[in-house]
């Protein structure tokens, strides 16, 4: 799939999560992330978008159900509320056990391992969470997202200075406004955007 817009915007997401967590200062990993999770948790969650691509590359989907990126966070919203708000902060811990001992060495050989995955197909419809069947190239946005905001979120636990490479944040902010759309929030975002008014305490489209 090298060359393609989503693997290409992914895979720079990917290695600026990567070079993010080498900065991370020893002593800081079971420190405040973000919520109830520690920043072991959350480096752990958010690696998840490569141990995720990883597994549903071995999957096929029977039907696409899902269009897009936008449209696979509206329909994981229902799904996500009905798993409950314990169990995905549980899974965010789960995800920082499993780095390991030497998370930073984990994630080193973890990116370039799901970057050659993805070299190897095209644009398979595989199956994700909640069964739902989207094309590869659609989910690979939704990862690309998942690095820039939690990327931002890890900076800002361990106050480091970060910022995604270009491609990545236009995609993730673009992103970001297509699923407010979807919602029904588009005219709140517009007008935030463009200076006029402010979004509403809480406000988020995720």
């Amino acid at each position: 799939m090298t060359g393609t817009r989503p693997s290409a915007v992914f895979a720079s997401a990917a290695e600026a999560f990567a070079a993010l967590v080498r900065r991370i200062p020893d002593g800081r990993w079971d420190g405040p992330g973000l919520g109830e999770w520690d920043l072991r948790s959350l480096v752990g969650h958010t690696s998840r978008s490569l141990t995720t691509v990883s597994t549903y590359l071995q999957s096929t989907a029977e039907r696409e159900d899902v269009t897009d990126a936008a449209d696979y966070y509206v329909k994981i919203q229902d799904y996500a509320a009905g798993m409950g708000a314990a169990a995905v902060v549980e899974r965010g811990r789960q995800a920082g056990r499993d780095l390991g001992a030497d998370p930073v060495a984990t994630i080193e050989a973890l990116v370039p391992r799901v970057l050659s995955e993805l070299d190897q197909v095209d644009d398979p419809l595989i199956e994700v969470i909640g069964g739902l069947g989207i094309r590869l190239s659609s989910y690979l946005p939704t990862r690309t997202f998942e690095f820039a905001v939690h990327g931002l979120d890890i900076a800002s636990a361990v106050d480091l200075e970060f910022s995604a490479p270009q491609e990545v944040l236009a995609e993730a902010a673009a992103l970001a406004t297509q699923i407010g759309v979807r919602l029904g929030r588009g005219p709140a975002v517009l007008m935030a955007l463009t200076g006029r008014r402010d979004l509403p305490s809480g406000f988020s489209v995720v």
